[in-house]
Parts: C-alpha cells; structure tokens; sequence
C-alpha cells in the first residue's frame, strides 16, 4: 500500500500572528509525524484551485475579499481569521491539494491520500471566513467529485463543528456530511437535529460529543450511527476532515483522544469506500506533539498499520452513550435509520 501525500511550502507563507493558534509550526509538526512511513509516502504537488473550482462552494464576495486583502499586504478577515500577504496562494494551493490527490489516486498512483495543508477550511461556510478558515479545502474537492458523477461522505472528526463544511451540502444530496465533535463548543452549530434540507434530509449526520469523550467512544458512534448511515447512502469516495484538536493534550479543547485512538478510528472508518478512493485532509489542531503523533496514528491506519496508544485503553462515558443512543432514537423515528 502507498500513500500520496501532499504539502507545500507555500503554506509557511500564510502568516497569522506569534501568538495565533494555527501557527505555521504546525505544519513542520505534521509532515514530521507522517515521515516515520516516509518509504511508503508518494509526495505530490499540490496545484492551486482554480476561480471556477472555488465558486461551486464559495460566494464571489469571499473569495474577491480573500484575494485582495492578501494582495494588499494582509489584514483581519473577521474576529478570529487573519490573511498576510501569502495568503492567497496559500488558501488556493491548499483548496487545490484535494484536487490534485483526486487526480492522482484515480489514476492509481496510491490506495488513499493526505493533504497537509494550512490554512485549514472547514469553518469556511458559502459567504464568509471564521474560524480560521478561508476556504472550504474539504468541500472543493467534494463538490469536484459530486461533478464528476460521484457519491460522496465527508467525516469530520475535528473538535470543533464543521459549519461551514455543512453550509455548502446542507441541501445537496450527493455528499453526506458526518461530524463527530465537542457539545457545547465554538462556532456552536451542530446539533442532532440539523440533517439537511429538502431531497438532503438525511445526508447530514450529526453527532456532538460531551467533554472528555474517548476513543470508545468515538468507536461507539461509528459503530452504532456513522457505518449504518453511510452503508445506507453508499458513497464511492471518503474523505476525511482530519482535525487532531480533540486529542487530549490540545489546549482550545477538552476531549480525550489519544494518537491510538486516531489510528482506530481512521481503520473504523476507511470501509466507508474502497481502496483508492480515500481521502484525509488536516483541519485543526494546536498542540505541535499531539499533532506529530496523531499524524504518525492516522497515515499508519491509511497503511494498515496498528499504532500502539501513548496510554492504557481508554473507558467510555456514560454521558456519550446517552447521546449516541438519543440520535439513534431520533433518526430511527424519522425512517432515516433501521432499527
């Protein structure tokens, strides 16, 4: 097995400020995690998406305000996103690395890709910036494949909620959208109850954790929610926002993963599509160790490799089991879910 793995240097280009959580650091933590399977990584270069390719998930307003405040030396997008002048290179190349490692996985060069990328995108909603997020990396090359004729399933398993990854399918029913992620947190959307809009009911799947859920879990919901639903809408591809922030040594959240845990849950989720047709692309995530590690537990999985956890087996909490059986519950009333 190989994996392609995608980065680039213009990515250190996108400068946030000394003390931004998404720091370029970042990225040199992740690329060092991935490096320990370096003899099974394929490297690719990422090309930049292009205006058309942004526009099937983006506002014509965001992407000109992206542009031209990058162009014009950098400033403050909104409360929490920062652009600098490589900024818009840099959100281009990593809108485009998705592409690319489409490209290159249909053409057989690997059974699955990882794009390390920055700035991140899954906050990123049809008209506006937040969150860190510029463009919506995960949702242009989801909105590629859907062109193309494909059935697509998004797992966000970043801490924070994928809003803006939500906002661009909430009614298309091509892509289903699954996020795994901390209740109550920023942006706070997310709730079990948003599934979709019109022919999409059913195509978003929500699943919002309570502080200190584990690794168990984690497994728990795919087992019991994520593999039936998505057994149900049959995706040909699967693509994987790959936030590591609800690892427990991340300092903006309070869940409690682990790298081993990261590393089950990616080879839980990997029969979603088959061979080929995987996806991984980095969200979130700010502590540099658990970042390194957590990458290391997650190409490992997409090599079908065991990564011992850095801790004894993790114990369920009641409280995640109370949720996921309530969304069953919620989805089974709705025709949405077998029993």
């Amino acid at each position: 097995m190989t994996v392609l793995f995608a980065t680039h240097e213009a990515y250190l280009d996108h400068i946030v400020g000394p003390r931004h959580p998404e720091r370029p650091e970042r990225l040199g933590a992740v690329i060092d995690g991935a490096q320990v399977f370096v003899d099974s990584l394929v490297p690719i270069v990422p090309r930049a998406a292009t205006r058309e390719q942004l526009l099937r998930v983006h506002q014509s307003a965001l992407v000109d305000r992206v542009e031209s405040v990058s162009r014009a030396g950098g400033g403050r997008l909104d409360p929490d996103t920062v652009a600098s002048a490589g900024t818009w290179e840099a959100a281009r190349l990593a809108a485009g690395a998705g592409l690319t490692a489409i490209d290159e996985l249909v053409a057989g060069r690997g059974s699955a890709a990882f794009c390390a990328v920055r700035p991140p995108g899954h906050h990123a909603t049809r008209a506006d910036t937040m969150g860190f997020c510029l463009l919506s990396n995960v949702a242009v090359a989801a909105a590629e494949l859907a062109e193309r004729g494909e059935r697509v399933a998004i797992v966000d398993f970043d801490a924070h909620h994928g809003n803006g990854t939500q906002d661009v399918f909430w009614a298309d029913p091509r892509v289903l959208f699954v996020s795994l992620h901390q209740w109550p947190l920023y942006p706070g959307t997310g709730w079990f109850e948003e599934i979709g809009t019109g022919e999409a009911v059913g195509t978003t799947l929500n699943i919002p954790m309570p502080p200190r859920s584990t690794g168990v879990d984690y497994l728990r919901a795919i087992d019991r929610l994520v593999e039936p639903i998505c057994r149900s809408f049959d995706p040909t591809w699967l693509i994987i926002s790959a936030g590591f922030d609800a690892h427990r040594a991340d300092p903006i959240t309070d869940m409690a993963l682990t790298a081993g845990d990261y590393n089950e849950i990616v080879t839980r989720l990997l029969p979603i599509a088959p061979a080929g047709r995987r996806l991984v692309m980095l969200e979130g995530g700010y502590d540099l160790d658990a970042l390194r590690v957590s990458t290391t537990a997650t190409v490992g999985a997409l090599l079908d490799t065991v990564i011992q956890p850095e801790e004894a087996a993790s114990i369920g909490s009641s409280l995640a089991e109370q949720m996921i059986e309530r969304i069953r519950r919620y989805w089974i009333d709705r025709g949405l879910l077998v029993a």
